[in-house]
């Protein structure tokens, strides 16, 4: 008997949820032995097509799975069963059993976010995901970076860009393209004051590596990106958290967050989205700025201004790399949300007297960064191509998000923040982890408030993709799922929905 073999199939009517029934076969098959330690689970698509599920139920099983200590994840090979000592049975069994005061509320892994970022390596046409935070395939502009790429490998070029390493600040040509793209946003930054990235995240990682350390404090937007929380938190970093609104940071709550801390334990730096801010699609009001940038001074803050959606947003909108001329703030943006998502490249600006840092971190943990993609990235640049692409993104996406809205409300959500951007903050009214798992089941990956949080709490909220949320199928399926019977009731006590 093959112990992989599915036996009876999973059931969409039963109390459990399809991610619920997988994850449980497979660890009542680990506890019997049937699967042996060191042994592979299916990889995430083998396994979605025996079972008749999606890849996204898949993911949440294994996730599960993981986070009972029954499996291990290794980097690149898939999902292995781990061997269990007493002690691991023991606490798998109880993360495993039901809970006896209520039969409803079973125990599940909520959706982290690392699962949200594996599941956005999903195959090539699988439908758009509303929780993902990627243009669908069909907005972007193949042809012109083919062409791009072509124009600057041509004839004797790909030999210098190929068969040696490139500068280890970043390409020139596309330092100086970026200098003068940045004048659209009334940023000031000569080449030199630039270095290159493999995409935005990576330039993050650049400026925290470079400026803290194990155990250094760092201020937060929240809610804020749940990638970014999770990176801090793998550098050993203490996360305090400011409340952002509309119109950006509680300054008094950062101000009181700073002098709480011991004088030698201080944040060095404050992390934020000034435009387009992620999850909520706020940008920071001028005022707001200025004041903020005062109390960067006073407490000897730096600030790093990540800009990824830049080229989503009007350029005159306020940056505070804009407002102090580069001398407290560190300028990040990238360019795969507005090209394709594996075009990695993306670049810090920052003050002359930290470049040099940033460099010898970059050399540290890459060498360099690539040549032929970053002088394709200065062809569209220095040609008007990326510019004109923009436009033609931003036109569709505005025409998305009324349909999004439209499709969101008539569904009995509304927005807890006016839309903006690429991003909409939805109250659903239920509790979004819970509404997630289920919807999961069906097909349908969301992102839910509580993973937008330093310490993940109950949300009614959740963060969808205006681009990715224009099939009413989705919407109809929201609402069948929402209005279920005991998913109105958060299972949280301590719940309260977000105020207006």
């Amino acid at each position: 008997m093959n112990p992989l073999a599915p036996l009876d199939p999973l059931s969409r009517h039963a109390d459990a949820t399809l991610t619920e029934q997988l994850s449980g076969r497979f660890a009542e098959r680990i506890r019997q032995r049937l699967l042996a330690p060191g042994s592979r689970l299916p990889s995430v698509r083998d396994c979605a097509r025996r079972h008749g599920v999606s890849a996204y139920t898949v993911v949440a099983a294994y996730d599960q799975l993981l986070a009972q200590g029954l499996v291990e994840a290794r980097k690149q090979r898939g999902f292995f069963v781990r061997e269990q000592h007493p002690r691991d049975a023991g606490r798998a069994a109880a993360a495993a059993a039901p809970a006896a005061a209520d039969p409803v509320a079973r125990p599940r892994a909520p959706l982290s976010a690392i699962a949200l970022v594996r599941s956005m390596f999903q195959p090539p046409g699988a439908r758009p995901m509303p929780g993902l935070g990627t243009l669908p395939s069909e907005w972007l502009d193949l042809p012109m970076l083919s062409t791009a790429l072509r124009r600057v490998s041509s004839g004797t070029q790909l030999a210098a860009l190929a068969l040696q390493y490139g500068e280890p600040a970043g390409d020139l040509r596309l330092r100086r393209a970026l200098s003068q793209r940045l004048v659209d946003f009334g940023v000031k930054a000569a080449p030199e004051q630039i270095v290159t990235s493999f995409g935005a995240t990576h330039a993050l990682d650049i400026v925290t590596r470079s400026l803290t350390h194990a155990g250094d404090t760092v201020l937060v937007d929240e809610p804020g990106w749940s990638v970014e929380f999770a990176r801090l938190a793998a550098l050993g970093l203490r996360v305090l958290p400011v409340p952002r609104g509309e119109d950006g940071p509680d300054l008094a709550v950062m101000e009181r967050l700073i002098e709480a801390q011991k004088p030698h334990e201080r944040p060095r730096l404050y992390i934020t989205v000034s435009v387009l801010h992620n999850p909520t699609g706020a940008t920071l009001a001028l005022g707001h700025a200025h004041r903020l940038l005062k109390l960067a001074q006073a407490h000897g803050l730096h600030i790093v201004e990540d800009d990824t959606y830049a080229h989503l947003a009007p350029p005159h909108l306020p940056r505070l790399a804009a407002l102090d001329a580069l001398e407290r703030t560190i300028y990040i943006s990238g360019f795969s949300k507005i090209l394709v998502p594996n075009w990695r490249v993306g670049y810090l600006a920052a003050p002359p007297g930290l470049v040099d840092r940033f460099v010898d971190t970059k050399l540290l943990g890459s060498l360099t960064t690539t040549s032929l993609t970053e002088q394709a990235l200065a062809h569209c640049l220095e040609q008007g191509l990326l510019r004109r692409h923009a436009e033609r993104v931003m036109a569709r996406l505005d025409a998305a998000r009324a349909r999004s809205v439209q499709l969101a409300e008539a569904a009995g959500c509304r927005f807890a923040a006016t839309p903006r951007g690429l991003f909409g903050w939805v109250d659903t009214g239920v509790d979004t982890e819970r509404l997630s798992q289920v919807m999961l089941d069906g097909g349908w990956l969301l992102a839910p408030g509580s993973i937008f949080h330093a310490t993940p709490r109950p949300s009614t909220l959740m963060r969808i993709n205006f681009a990715t949320t224009q099939d009413a199928q989705f919407w109809q399926a929201l609402q069948r799922a929402r209005d279920a019977p005991g998913m109105a009731t958060p299972r949280n006590p301590g719940f309260s929905a977000p105020a207006r």
